[in-house]
């Protein structure tokens, strides 16, 4: 722990609310936290309470506890709720031994002491693929490993596309799409709907146009940085996309791309099943970068962490509880469940050779990054609450996207 890790620990609560996406479940209950290392129980939690005992997920943990030899006691929390639990529980030394966690707040937790390293812990995440394993590191150091990861791409309704004369082949980078929602818009469709609420998920959804053009978050003001709130600015200008989107959440404009009138979405790959559902034929399409190439989206999906214990001959048992649930066949199943694409290589391929309509998604998340990659973490939420402040007020035309842009730049400094 750092010093004075009570005070420590109650000022970054404060913070943490803002590194969540949005997208959590309904809220669980309490759990307790460890014994000693003799103990025969071993606590986790996550963030999936929709999951009852019964479920895949829950037996999947008993089963990896049988195998260390040990019985688990599970608690799910709602992902806005499960960070701060957490931090209250390090703050009276009853952490949970093990702890699956929104990957934003894996360096906000790392950087309060409350999490162990891949060090401390031994554990192998050599097969991780690294963009993703970036979203857990802080200071040159890993708390623990992905479960699997989640990010953005282009939904494309297939109908709306051949009405309007556009080959999706064509679509490569900024200016073929701009060029495709001109004609589906002139074909009398809807161009491309998406989030740009005030919240972490305009932020989430802005990122890759961000990313794509080439800008960084310590730079907020940068050229490339305005070229993308101006490429979103111009969308909404000649009626290519809603005016909605200031207000939209990921769900509210899932479910206006759902109508069938529009021809793009930028959403999840947690939106598969309702894809399906949607009644015409569509498609998904990795975002472009300006000029071309696949745009950097940022993950989603949790992190499985080991916090700190006071009782250290504890982390050998949460080792192998990780070790069992980050397995082969293990990721394969939990990611299917999820609807995550897997941390590694070979369960991507397991995944694709099974569902060919993973592709893509494969694709955008071998490009996508974290958003608290690059050392950011505890700066993060507050570079994202500017950028998203930004984001409202060129859309709204309060401000330009320069001027907007440069005003989120001072706020960060």
């Amino acid at each position: 722990m750092h010093s004075s890790p009570r005070r420590h620990l109650a000022a970054v609560a404060l913070t943490i609310a803002l590194a969540a996406t949005g997208t959590a479940c309904s809220s669980g209950s309490g759990g307790s936290g460890a014994g000693g290392a003799d103990s025969g129980t071993y606590t986790i939690w996550d963030p999936y309470p929709q999951f009852a005992k019964g479920a895949a997920w829950p037996n999947l943990l008993d089963k990896c506890g049988t195998q260390a030899g040990v019985k688990i006691k599970r608690t799910g929390f709602d992902t806005s709720d499960l960070a701060n639990k957490t931090l209250f529980a390090a703050q009276q030394g009853n952490s949970p031994d093990v702890l699956v966690v929104d990957n934003p707040v894996v360096s906000t937790l790392a950087e309060a002491g409350v999490l162990t390293t891949t060090d401390d812990t031994k554990l192998d995440t050599s097969k991780v693929d690294p963009n993703l394993l970036a979203a857990g590191q802080s200071g040159g150091k890993t708390y623990g490993t992905p479960i699997g990861a989640n990010t953005l791409a282009l939904y494309y309704n297939k109908e709306v596309l051949k009405e309007a004369g556009v080959d999706i082949a064509s679509v490569k980078d900024w200016p073929s799409l701009t060029a495709a929602l001109a004609k589906v818009k002139g074909a009398g469709k809807k161009g491309i709907t998406f989030s740009a609420i005030g919240t972490e998920e305009g932020s989430f959804q802005f990122l890759p146009w961000f990313w794509g053009a080439g800008a960084k978050l310590t730079e907020l003001d940068s050229a490339e940085a305005v070229s993308a709130l101006a490429l979103w600015k111009d969308w909404l200008k000649q009626g290519y996309a809603p005016n909605s989107v200031i207000n939209n959440t990921q769900t509210t404009s899932w479910q206006e791309f759902a109508g069938g009138d529009y021809a793009f979405a930028e959403n999840g790959t947690w939106q598969l099943a309702n894809a399906r559902k949607a009644g015409f034929d569509y498609g998904v399409l990795p975002v472009p970068a300006a000029g071309g190439g696949n745009a950097a989206a940022p993950t989603g999906g949790e992190f499985v962490t080991v916090p700190v214990q006071g009782d250290t001959g504890r982390y050998a048992t949460s080792r192998k509880l990780v070790t069992c649930l980050t397995s082969t066949q293990n990721l394969y199943d939990t990611d299917t469940t999820l609807s995550y694409v897997a941390p590694t290589r070979e369960v991507q391929d397991k995944q694709v050779a099974a569902n060919a309509e993973l592709k893509p998604w494969v694709d955008a998340v071998e490009a996508a990054r974290g958003r608290t990659s690059d050392d950011l973490g505890t700066r993060y939420p507050k570079i994202s609450e500017q950028l998203w402040k930004a984001v409202q007020s060129a859309l709204s035309g309060s401000k330009s996207p320069k001027d907007a842009l440069t005003s989120a730049q001072a706020a960060v400094k």
